[in-house]
């Protein structure tokens, strides 16, 4: 490893987010898509250190401790399987991922909040069925009307999501960097088409 790059990388915290591992459940598949499960890599080498995972693919890059020298992992598997979660949460940003990121009335995308298809102060409440994801402009203009009132209507109807949809929702929007050592590992459960 030259010295520059060693440097470098110590001395701008920045440069330590550039090397993430992606991190696979002990099926090979992906804990998350969106948002995806990444670990710093100083989580993966101590994963690794620590016999809880097993290291799929490397980066190029290398470092330092003491007694030993690791190439800085990309891809890593765990050991043991976790079942993933059946519930999904009730959160701002999975209630714009089940959305697809679009105003629900409109369909535009960009500047989203979120809208009561029930407005709360006629007695609906915060919940899947109840809430979607709205441009700036057509939360507006519904206010604190219902949808007769105003004549809009909603793209979909507003529901809990399953698990495996909001996987399946993740897939179609993959972070800005994905690393050529990942590709292989983050479709691997797409359905093939016949």
């Amino acid at each position: 490893m030259d010295g520059n790059f060693r440097t470098t990388f110590v001395r701008e915290p920045a440069n330590l987010r550039h090397y993430p591992a992606l991190v696979l459940n002990a099926d090979y598949r992906p804990l998350s898509y969106y948002p995806l499960s990444l670990w710093p890599w100083q989580e993966a080498i101590k994963a690794v250190c620590l016999d809880r995972v097993q290291i799929v693919a490397e980066y190029e890059q290398t470092v330092r401790s003491q007694r030993a020298e690791f190439r800085i992992p990309s891809v890593v598997v765990l050991k043991d399987f976790v079942k993933p979660q059946k519930r999904v949460a009730f959160t701002r940003f999975n209630l714009f991922l089940r959305d697809e990121f679009c105003c629900q009335y409109c369909g535009s995308k960009g500047d989203l909040t979120f809208d009561h298809v029930l407005p709360r102060s006629r007695g609906g409440i915060t919940s899947w069925e109840n809430v979607v994801a709205a441009c700036s402009p057509c939360n507006l203009r519904k206010a604190d009307k219902t949808l007769r009132q105003t004549g809009m209507r909603l793209a979909k109807p507003a529901r809990a999501p399953t698990a495996e949809e909001m996987q399946a929702h993740g897939r179609r929007f993959p972070p800005n960097h994905l690393h050529d050592s990942w590709l292989d590992y983050l479709y691997w459960d797409a359905e093939l088409d016949a």
